[in-house]
């Protein structure tokens, strides 16, 4: 993984010392609120409803244990004794003190930790698949790509005043598991027909009050000319995105303005100027971004034996094979797997852990994943190296400690924002109503029968759960100073990615388990055989289960 050279060091500490000066003046009143916004925006710090909320930056996902002992040590020092991972594989505090942020940032600094534009109008954390460098569809690891568009982009200052904030995903396998078209750039990694390593470039995708599906503008971007084209891309978005309206100010509003092929044309014209200029990567500095993505000490192992050793374990072991079924997933070294760590067990918000979850972790990673681990988008945490002879023993300790149940792609696999619990912008609560789903739903075998399904949960049209997107989404509405709650179908953030559609009227909270539940039996009554959910859904389209869940009962 990226390790500070001097240079980071130097410029991170200066921004601590920065910042902190920002916040005295700014409590001594020598600051207005106004002026503050910004610095504090773009040092990852918000108001929240109840207190501020500090995001921290986990690039591309990926942290290694020292970091996971500090974000415990933080969030028992200055916040609640927990913190929460987001959709965008960031670490967010809830209940941190104003005067003791800049004290925060040096504690991170420590362990070579930021949260340098977690928020503001500017470039936000780029995000990548949780199971990068080890997934078998993978056509090469993407991180040393997010590490270079980090570095390109960080501090950037033609850049650091956007007319919104701006997101970007790459992936680089057969499956798209960053989401990357509802992204304000997506980048899949490609190669041509010479079989030069490159980039298709989607524009223009997002959700939140507009749900947009991003455009195809480029279909191959030779990787010398990854940043080169993704400067063209901004610099474009600089000169002609909205400013007087920031409902109107994201890129996808600008790309459907000017249609995509305007848009790409535009790009295409201002690349001109950039594509042999200075932020063209040499092989020198992509060598340089791959090197810090080596392969760990992996050991020879014979995969066949750790299997057999496996099956003969789960035979013995229900629960073990349960675990073993949704939770581990295969690895493109012989003998090892990587493994979901997960965030939902029933009664706990989606993504929140506590400071001696962090530290277990921390103690799994080293004892069974070369000391790394990495937050995903879907909330939870992954062990990507771990012996296949070692599983039992993971499970085990994973399961003491609460990170064990069985769940990971399932329906109470909840992607689920803070909501109305903590966030001044959400419209209702979201994991109240992540509970009820989940105890709607605790029959295991009846929820491995459904097979995947993918609930997210918003607590208002921000869309920080991607509700757009899930195949069940749920929207939290204000009918008159009252909580109510928006049920879409047939979303999908990967290959084939789709919009919900809205089903009608709002439900209460009360109705929400009951809504799921009416929804999964058309599903059940109406699959063929092994028919995944979004595909029932999108055969029949939305009207079947719009005509159960609104039926009155007889």
């Amino acid at each position: 993984m990226y390790i500070y050279d001097e240079y980071d060091r130097r410029i991170q500490g200066q921004r601590v010392t920065q910042f902190r000066a920002q916040m005295e003046r700014y409590l001594d009143g020598q600051l207005e609120e106004a002026e503050f916004l910004p610095l504090r925006l773009q040092n990852g710090l918000y108001v929240q409803r109840l207190a501020p909320m500090l995001r921290i930056c986990v690039p591309y996902g990926l942290m290694n244990s020292r970091q996971l002992r500090k974000m415990a040590h933080i969030t028992r020092t200055y916040d609640k004794g927990y913190c929460h991972i987001s959709t965008r594989q960031n670490i967010q505090l809830n209940w941190p003190q104003l005067e003791e942020v800049p004290d925060i940032l040096a504690e991170l600094l420590e362990v070579e930790m930021h949260c340098n534009q977690t928020s503001g109008n500017c470039i936000r954390n780029t995000t990548t698949d949780q199971f990068a460098g080890v997934a078998t569809d993978e056509l090469v690891d993407p991180r040393p790509y997010c590490e270079l568009i980090r570095q390109w982009s960080t501090f950037h200052p033609e850049f650091a005043f956007l007319p919104r904030k701006f997101k970007i995903a790459v992936s680089a396998t057969q499956e798209d598991r960053a989401a990357i078209r509802v992204h304000d750039i997506g980048l899949q990694i490609v190669r041509n027909e010479a079989g030069e390593l490159g980039f298709s470039v989607f524009v223009g995708g997002g959700l939140g009050r507009t749900p947009v599906i991003g455009s195809l503008i480029n279909e191959f971007v030779p990787e010398q000319h990854l940043l080169t084209y993704l400067e063209a891309i901004l610099r474009i978005y600089n000169q002609f995105g909205r400013r007087d309206n920031k409902f109107k100010a994201r890129i996808k509003i600008l790309v459907r303005a000017m249609t995509p092929e305007v848009f790409a044309e535009k790009v295409e014209q201002e690349w001109q100027h950039l594509r042999d200029g200075s932020a063209t990567l040499t092989q020198a500095e992509i060598d340089r971004a791959h090197s810090y993505f080596t392969e760990p000490a992996y050991e020879s192992l014979d995969d066949a034996a750790a299997q057999a050793e496996l099956d003969t374990l789960a035979s013995d072991n229900k629960a073990f094979s349960n675990w073993l079924k949704r939770n581990v997933r295969d690895h493109k070294k012989p003998g090892y797997a990587a493994v979901n760590l997960s965030l939902k067990p029933t009664g706990i918000a989606p993504g929140d852990i506590t400071d001696r979850q962090l530290e277990i972790i921390a103690d799994l990673a080293d004892d069974f994943s070369f000391g790394e681990v990495r937050t995903t988008h879907e909330q939870n945490m992954v062990l990507a190296d771990v012996k296949k002879a070692d599983l039992f023993d993971l499970w085990q300790k994973a399961k003491a400690a609460g990170f064990a149940t069985p769940n990971i792609g399932t329906l109470t696999d909840i992607i689920c924002c803070p909501g109305g619990d903590f966030c001044s912008l959400a419209n209702a609560k979201s994991i109240p109503i992540a509970e009820a789903i989940q105890r709607q739903f605790e029959d295991l075998d009846y929820l491995y029968d459904l097979g995947d399904i993918d609930l997210n949960i918003s607590g208002c049209m921000n869309a920080c759960g991607h509700h757009h997107v899930g195949h069940i989404g749920v929207l939290g509405v204000d009918k008159k100073g009252e909580e109510f709650y928006q049920v879409t179908l047939g979303g999908n953030s990967s290959n084939d990615a789709a919009l919900g559609k809205v089903i009608g009227p709002s439900f209460t909270a009360e109705d929400m388990p009951s809504v799921v539940q009416k929804i999964i039996d058309v599903y059940v009554e109406k699959r063929t055989e092994e028919e995944p959910f979004i595909d029932t859904v999108n055969r029949l389209g939305i009207a079947p289960f719009k005509e159960r869940v609104y039926a009155k009962a007889s």
